[in-house]
C-alpha cells in the first residue's frame, strides 16, 4: 500500500497532533491501518461533510460569539483542511467570528484565551538575532506574512501584543477567501511595548510590559525583520497591518519601492471603499468626476482613500489639484483647511483655501457632499441632523461607515436608512442584519477588505512580483465593482454576495497578476492561461488520500 509523499513520513499519534495533515475520524479504513491510527480514533468513519455538520452544529450551540471564536481557532490548531472546509462553505456566517468584528474582544481579551501559539513573536530583545527567529519557523515557502506592531487595533486602540489576533485573523481570510495555502502564510507580531496602561499593570498581559519604543530602537527592529526576511523567505510579501499613523505612513514610503509589500489599512481600505463608489454610482446615475467626498478621519483609511480616487478621477482626465478638490476631510480639530498650522504632512495634500468648520454637521452643511466616509473609529458620529443634512442635499445620499469593529461603526444601517426615508446608500466594515422600512428589505453591503486583500495576495504569489503598486489596488477596485450584479444593487447591496468571496478574488488576482506581468514586475513568463493558473494554484480544503 503506497503511501503519499506529503505526510513527510508522519503516522500515528504524530499525524493526529499535525493540523496541516491530520483529517480526525474521517481517515479511512485503509488510512488507519497503514498510518498507525488503528485504536488512536473512534470505530466510526466520517466523512468530511459529516464532520462539518457536526462542527457547524457545535458553532451554533456556543453561548457567545467569543465563545464560537475560541471553539474555531482551537478547530484550526487541529483540523485546518476542516476548518477551512467550514468556513469557505458557510463564509457569511463564519467570516464575523474569525474576523470582524468578534477578533476585536479576541484582541481585548487575548491573554486569557491564548492558547497554542499562531505565528512569531519578535520583540525589542530579539534585535541581533531576528533571523534565526525567523528560522524557528518550522514551514519553508513563506509567500504571505501579515505583520502588526498592535498600536492601532482596528478602532480599538494599543492593544500591543494582543494584536497578534488581526495577522492570524487576516490569514485566516487569505486561505478561506482565496486559496492561499496556510503553510504559505506567517503572522508576526513585532512586540515593542504598549502604552495601554491597564496591559501594563495586567499581570497576565503577554508581551513586552514596557512603555511603546519610539525612534532609532523601533526602526532598527524593523530594519532587521524586513532585511531577515528578504534572506529567509525571498518570495514573502509583507502586508503591515494596524500599525498607528505615524509609522504606516513613512513605513510604507521607506519600503514600497524596495520590497514586495503594502498597508492594508492605506491601500486595501481604498481599493474597497473605491468598488463601493463605483457601485453607488450606478445606483445614483452621476459620475466620479462630478461627486464630493467628505470623510470623517484623516488617518491612514481616510487619506488612503483620498489617494486612490484622486487617482481614479485623474485617469478620467481629471487634473489633480481638481481631484484633491474633491476630497474634504473632518478630523478632531474640525474641517482640514489650509489655514490651520496643526497638520501633518499627509493631511496637508488635501487642506483646501476654505473658512473652517468646527463640527462634522457645519461642514456637511456648508460643503454639500454627496458621500459621506467614515473611517474615524469613533462611533455614532453620523448623528440624525448629520444624515439628515446630507439627505437634503442628495436624492441618494450615500452613507459609507466603514470603522470596525461593530461597536465602532459611526452610525447602524437601521438609522442611516431611517434618516434617510430610505434613500441612503449604505456600507459598514462589519455586517449589519437586514433592515425593513415601509414593507422593502435593506440589506446593506459590508465594506470589508476581505473583498480585496485576499485576491491581491494571490495574484502577487501566483505572478511572483516583485512589487505591490496602487495600480493592483486601482484594477482589483474596479474588477469588484464590476462582480456587484443588478440583484446586490436592487436590494441596496453595493458589494457581491459574500458566498461569491472565491470566485471574486480569482477574478482580482487575475487582474493584479496581469498588471504584474504588463509592468515587468516580475522575472515570470506570463502563463497562456492565467486564469486557469491562478485558480489551479487556489488552495482545496477537501481532504486528500494519503494511500
Amino acid at each position: 500500500m503506497k503511501l503519499k509523499s506529503h505526510l513527510h513520513g508522519k503516522r500515528g499519534a504524530d499525524l493526529l497532533h499535525d493540523p496541516l495533515l491530520n483529517k480526525g475520524t474521517a481517515f479511512t479504513e485503509a488510512e488507519r491501518d497503514a498510518l498507525g491510527l488503528r485504536g488512536l480514533l473512534p470505530p466510526h468513519v466520517a466523512t468530511q461533510d459529516q464532520q462539518v455538520a457536526r462542527v457547524l452544529e457545535t458553532v451554533r450551540r456556543k453561548p457567545t460569539d467569543l465563545e464560537r471564536y475560541i471553539y474555531l481557532i482551537s478547530l484550526q490548531e487541529r483540523n485546518e483542511n476542516l476548518f477551512y472546509r467550514l468556513v469557505t462553505d458557510h463564509v457569511t456566517e463564519m467570516m464575523p467570528l474569525i474576523y470582524t468584528p468578534t477578533v476585536g474582544l479576541a484582541c481585548q481579551r487575548y491573554a486569557l484565551i491564548f492558547r497554542r501559539p499562531r505565528g512569531l513573536f519578535l520583540s525589542l530583545h530579539d534585535r541581533g538575532r531576528v533571523k534565526q527567529v525567523l528560522q524557528n519557523w518550522p514551514h519553508a515557502d513563506v509567500r504571505m506574512i501579515v505583520v502588526t506592531d498592535g498600536e492601532r487595533i482596528l478602532g480599538l486602540g494599543d492593544l500591543g501584543a494582543n494584536g497578534m489576533g488581526i495577522p492570524v485573523g487576516k490569514l485566516s481570510l487569505y486561505t478561506a477567501c482565496a486559496g492561499v495555502a496556510p503553510d504559505q502564510c506567517l503572522p508576526v507580531m513585532l512586540d515593542v511595548g504598549t502604552n495601554n496602561a491597564a496591559f501594563l499593570q495586567d499581570p497576565h498581559y503577554i508581551g513586552t510590559a514596557q512603555p511603546r519604543e519610539r525612534g532609532p530602537a523601533y526602526d532598527a527592529l524593523v530594519a532587521e525583520f524586513v532585511a531577515a526576511v528578504q534572506e529567509i523567505f525571498p518570495r514573502a510579501c509583507i502586508q503591515f497591518e494596524d500599525f498607528g499613523n505615524a509609522n504606516a505612513f513613512r513605513l510604507l514610503r521607506e519600503y514600497r519601492d524596495k520590497i514586495c509589500t503594502f498597508n492594508d489599512d492605506i491601500q486595501g481600505t481604498a481599493s474597497v471603499t473605491l468598488a463601493g463608489v463605483y457601485s453607488a454610482l450606478r445606483l445614483t446615475q452621476g459620475r466620479l468626476a462630478d461627486q464630493r467626498f467628505l470623510f470623517l478621519g484623516a488617518g491612514e483609511a481616510g487619506i488612503g482613500i483620498g489617494e486612490l480616487i484622486v487617482g481614479a478621477l485623474r485617469a478620467e482626465g481629471v487634473s489633480e489639484d481638481a481631484a484633491r478638490r474633491q476630497c474634504w476631510y473632518v478630523d478632531s480639530q474640525g474641517l482640514v483647511v489650509a489655514g490651520r498650522t496643526d497638520l501633518v504632512e499627509h493631511k496637508r495634500r488635501f487642506a483646501h483655501d476654505h473658512p473652517g468648520a468646527t463640527s462634522l454637521l457645519a461642514a456637511v452643511e456648508t460643503l454639500q457632499p454627496t458621500m459621506l466616509i467614515g473611517v474615524s473609529g469613533m462611533p455614532a458620529t453620523f448623528t440624525e441632523p448629520v444624515v439628515r443634512a446630507l439627505a437634503r442635499c442628495n436624492a441618494r445620499p450615500v452613507v459609507f461607515a466603514l470603522s470596525n469593529p461593530t461597536s465602532k461603526a459611526e452610525c447602524t444601517a437601521e438609522q442611516a436608512y431611517t434618516w434617510s426615508e430610505g434613500r441612503a446608500i449604505f456600507a459598514s466594515g462589519s455586517p449589519f442584519p437586514d433592515f425593513v422600512l415601509n414593507g422593502r428589505t435593506y440589506q446593506s453591503g459590508q465594506g470589508n477588505n476581505s473583498y480585496i486583500f485576499p485576491g491581491v495576495g494571490l495574484g502577487i504569489i501566483v505572478s511572483q512580483s516583485q512589487r505591490v503598486t496602487d495600480e493592483m489596488f486601482f484594477v482589483a477596485a474596479k474588477v469588484l465593482a464590476s462582480l456587484v450584479t443588478e440583484q446586490d444593487l436592487a436590494v441596496g447591496r453595493v458589494y457581491p454576495n459574500l458566498q461569491r468571496i472565491r470566485e471574486v478574488s480569482a477574478a482580482i488576482a487575475t487582474a493584479v497578476a496581469q498588471v504584474v506581468f504588463q509592468r515587468g514586475l516580475t522575472q515570470m513568463l506570463c502563463p497562456e492561461d492565467l486564469a486557469a493558473r491562478v485558480k489551479a494554484q487556489m488552495y482545496d480544503p477537501n481532504y486528500p488520500d494519503y494511500v
